[in-house]
């Protein structure tokens, strides 16, 4: 069947691996919230931890994570650091992560066949 279409190919298995371990990293609300909220802007440890309601403690370990796997950033200022999201790829990542899950939540059907556009922007709300 996937021999018949000329332009199909499988992912490397680096690229497999690697978005596997970026959807495992993804596998946690907190780490949502986290990302979430970096998206919007630059934040500290302390702040996202008031804005997620975690521990400082628990966000800092998150954010470790999500820095070994590429997702965010950190910047020095003095004896603060101040985090931000990788790059435009991890809002995309994040946007359709939540758009499928609002989608999937309301019960909304399918797209067409071979519709694939993609939806920007927070999920809604209701």
């Amino acid at each position: 069947m996937h021999a018949s279409l000329p332009e199909f190919q499988l992912p490397n298995e680096e690229q497999v691996h690697l978005a596997a371990e970026s959807f495992r990293l993804l596998s946690d609300p907190t780490r949502i919230k986290i990302l979430w909220a970096l998206l919007q802007g630059e934040s500290s440890v302390a702040c996202l931890a008031d804005l997620v309601g975690a521990a400082p403690t628990a966000v800092s370990q998150h954010l470790a994570k999500l820095r070994l796997a590429g997702l965010v950033r950190g910047r020095r200022e003095g004896t603060f650091v101040y985090y931000s999201a990788a790059d435009v790829h991890v809002r995309h990542l994040l946007d359709e992560a939540l758009f499928h899950a609002d989608h999937a939540d309301r019960d909304l059907p399918d797209h067409p066949s071979g519709d694939l556009t993609t939806h920007r922007g927070a999920p809604s709300t209701g």
